[in-house]
């Protein structure tokens, strides 16, 4: 049976005012029920230990609307409102099946200002998309045509840091499938001097897109905080200049790593990578800046889904898996392993390059875990100091 993926397709587009005023209202509205009815679920465990549902919160909006204090509410669609209700009753099943924190209430500074209208609140038709409460259609800029013979089931409207209006169509695209499978397998190493080491022996400089800002952004910043705090004129410039240089870092970060993973998943049938805990490594505050600028937690999660809409497979190995320190050709395990050492020479005579071996003893392990089930994680005292290339064969999840 043939299924097809629901991908998102994003756009930007030009509001007029009447469209952005209407918006940006939608917007607060949206705020404003998310915290009042993340308060009123907080407020009843802590009362009564009781657990609020959706309908209960939808109910509370209801009456809320017919205050004379939260009538504004009535303004605006209903339906962006009642999305912001099933998000935070997805916040607190995933806080609840601990997959996340307790949720947090948004703000009106630093939070995501976005909305979200399904098919009873827009309309599409001949390439024009009209919202509810709008009269006329949005001027969309149309970058990339939408599958053939598609609608949208879900529409998101939001606007970034930087000023810019986005419109995301949620559709089926039925070009994506499963590509003709391959034997090749590749092991992939990430790093900071490269992006990444591929066990072929190819190594993909890092482009450092914050360095290459990073004068100017200084500067936007500086001139930002001399700026006194409020909602003035000059402090919004400033801050609008400076979230300008970090969307273009952004975005050309996001560009560079969409064709790395495209690539890596189109030749590849088997990718293996390291199970990288990146939120506390960026605890060193010597490697910080890089490690966030190479955004190897994003590289991983677009490898992941793309490997998924195409039948590929990514295997994870174990963050302890000493994949630097083990000779790839004999075995051997080495006690240590400075950072600055970036080639070495085992006793067996056989020199590497730190990052390619890296990348061989990656692959490895995870052909390991494909063909019998072997652990990727070493023995911790094993005589000759070997890895363990031969265990119990582990039960693996379909």
């Amino acid at each position: 049976m043939t299924t097809h993926v629901k991908r998102a397709f994003k756009y930007r587009f030009c509001p007029t005012d009447a469209q952005a005023a209407e918006l940006s209202r939608t917007f607060g509205c949206v705020r404003k029920v998310y915290n009042l009815a993340l308060a009123a679920r907080t407020q009843a465990w802590a009362t009564h230990q009781e657990r609020v549902t959706y309908n209960a919160t939808s109910a509370m909006l209801t009456a809320w609307k017919k205050t004379g204090e939260l009538a504004y509410l009535n303004e605006v669609s209903s339906v962006p409102l009642q999305q912001a209700l099933r998000h935070l009753q997805t916040a607190f099943t995933n806080f609840f099946g601990k997959r996340a924190k307790y949720p947090r209430f948004t703000s009106r500074k630093t939070s995501r200002r976005s909305a979200e209208y399904t098919t009873s609140a827009f309309r599409f038709r001949n390439g024009e998309l009209r919202l509810a409460k709008m009269s006329e259609p949005l001027r969309i800029v149309w970058s990339r045509p939408l599958p053939e013979g598609t609608k949208p089931s879900t529409v998101t409207v939001s606007q970034d840091s930087a000023g810019r209006w986005f419109v995301s169509l949620l559709c089926e695209d039925p070009s994506v499938k499963p590509l003709p499978a391959t034997g090749q397998a590749i092991g992939v190493d990430v790093g900071l001097n490269h992006l990444l080491t591929l066990s072929t022996g190819e190594k993909i400089t890092n482009p450092r897109h914050e360095r290459r800002d990073r004068a100017a952004l200084a500067k936007a910043q500086r001139n930002l905080a001399r700026k006194a705090r409020g909602d003035g004129a000059n402090r919004r410039k400033a801050r609008l200049k400076a979230a300008k240089i970090h969307a273009r870092i952004a975005d050309r970060r996001r560009d560079t790593l969409h064709k790395l993973t495209t690539r890596l998943v189109r030749e590849n049938q088997t990718i293996v990578i390291e199970d990288l805990t990146v939120r506390n490594m960026v605890k060193n505050r010597k490697l910080a800046r890089a490690i966030s600028d190479a955004a190897w937690s994003e590289f991983r999660s677009m490898l992941e889904y793309k490997a998924q809409w195409y039948g590929r497979e990514v295997i994870a190995v174990d963050r302890w898996f000493p994949s630097s320190r083990l000779c790839s050709a004999c075995g051997t395990l080495r006690d240590t392993m400075p950072l600055n050492v970036r080639t070495w020479t085992c006793d067996c005579a056989t020199t590497h390059d730190r990052d390619v071996n890296a990348a061989h003893n990656l692959l490895a392990a995870g052909l390991a875990v494909t063909v019998c089930g072997a652990g990727v994680r070493p023995q911790r005292s094993t005589p000759d100091g070997q890895s363990a290339t031969k265990q119990k064969p582990s039960r693996r999840e379909p």
